[in-house]
């Protein structure tokens, strides 16, 4: 299984930015992992947050194919323990051919997009920026691959 990132605008903290690069370096060792970075819209002082969701909800579904299994992060989603994720993280890698999770913009997702995912995945009942919650995805995305492996990075 192929699993890839979708986020909207880059990671401006440089630091959040050095983890992000060290998990993904990691993820090499478990599984293919990638992640694609779509553009920030431009002039969005003309655009309402309707408008904003729908364009970047465009790139968004452009990028997947029919057959991907799409992961929306979102405050709504379902909330696992690690441990949890990884078992859910394991029948995926059964099930899907490309798991694509996918962290919108400032506004989150257009109605097409949830329209398109096949779940959700909520990080915690907290409120994290989208720079900080792409870090925190990669770490735990890393440590259920290790859970799976049955490594020592994660301790219960």
């Amino acid at each position: 299984m192929k699993a890839e990132l979708i986020l909207v605008g880059k990671t401006n903290n440089k630091h959040f930015q050095a983890g992000i690069d060290d998990y993904v370096g990691r993820m090499g060792h478990y599984m293919p992992f990638s992640i694609t970075v779509i553009p920030e819209l431009k002039n969005t002082k003309s655009l309402s947050e309707q408008q904003q969701k729908e364009r970047e909800g465009e790139q968004i579904l452009r990028l997947l194919q029919p057959s991907d299994t799409l992961v929306l992060l979102d405050e709504h989603g379902k909330e696992y323990r690690s441990v949890d994720f990884a078992m859910w993280l394991e029948r995926k890698q059964q099930t899907a051919r490309r798991l694509v999770f996918c962290i919108g913009g400032p506004y989150g997702f257009s109605q097409a997009v949830y329209e398109r995912a096949n779940e959700m995945v909520s990080l915690s009942k907290m409120t994290f920026s989208h720079q900080m919650v792409r870090l925190v995805f990669v770490e735990q995305l890393y440590r259920a691959c290790t859970i799976i492996k049955g490594e020592p990075y994660h301790h219960e």
